[in-house]
């Protein structure tokens, strides 16, 4: 049976340890992988990060800057590329792209709400199309942005009304954190919310911490949540059936 997938990719996954610029390699493992579930029948989604750090590069800027005229304006320029790496390697899966690029407002306006939920389903519905999703960067103010891609996933995935979110980050999954060892399975969220930190990686915006509240809402509107190493695309379908390494979170109804 086809599922509906919503994927985000955090900037920590899209972008090289050792430089300043996005991670050719990480692109083509992820683009593989989500071809390889489409080519099986399900509908997938993607919500990316990554433009303020393919912007860094153009502007020959090695350190995430703290201005958010600065940090629109490498969103603007890394936008384009980021699209370029996602529109060429998924058309050599022969797989066609769509871009969507909302604001906080977008999803919370509802006759906007309904306009957006429209144009997904309509490109889902188009055989072998990919919506590929970021926050409106270039636009957004700092008082209505969401400031991360974890919360927007998971309204993308309960507008969608996705079968599985899974967010993808640089670990294998939440870890305990007296233990190190990994939560395989959370049933209330609310017992695990101490578990994570605040802790933000050199262009990444959010945390675990945010990764919990947004399984808290997704699972909450019915959608259930991974939280996965984006760093193993390899290990994606696997996931997906209960194999793989990462955090469950069932939904809730």
């Amino acid at each position: 049976m086809a599922r509906r997938l919503v994927f985000k990719f955090g900037s920590g996954v899209l972008t090289s340890d050792e430089r300043v610029d996005l991670d050719g390699a990480q692109f083509v493992g992820l683009t593989q992988a989500i071809a390889r579930l489409c080519e099986a029948g399900d509908e997938c989604v993607v919500v990316s990060s990554g433009a303020v750090a393919a912007g860094l590069t153009s502007f020959g800027l090695d350190v995430r800057p703290t201005s958010l005229e600065v940090l629109q304006a490498c969103a603007a320029v890394g936008q384009t590329r980021l699209m370029q790496y996602y529109e060429s390697l998924f058309r050599l899966h022969g797989l066609h792209v769509g871009q969507l690029l909302l604001t906080h407002d977008d999803l919370r306006t509802p006759e906007r709400r309904g306009n957006v939920s429209n144009t997904l389903n309509q490109l889902l519905s188009f055989p072998k199309t990919i919506p590929v999703i970021n926050e409106n960067d270039s636009v957004a103010v700092e008082e209505l942005r969401y400031g991360d891609n974890d919360l927007l996933s998971s309204d993308v995935a309960t507008l969608v009304e996705a079968d599985l979110l899974v967010l993808l980050t640089s670990v294998d999954g939440l870890l305990h954190p007296e233990t190190s060892e990994l939560v395989s399975r959370v049933d209330d969220i609310d017992d695990v919310l101490d578990y994570a930190s605040e802790e933000k990686g050199g262009f990444s915006v959010g945390g675990m911490a945010t990764k919990l509240r947004a399984a808290q809402k997704a699972t909450e509107a019915g959608v259930g949540v991974y939280i996965a190493n984006g760093r193993r695309p390899d290990q994606l379908g696997d996931l997906l059936l209960g194999k793989g390494l990462g955090t469950y979170f069932p939904a809730k109804s």
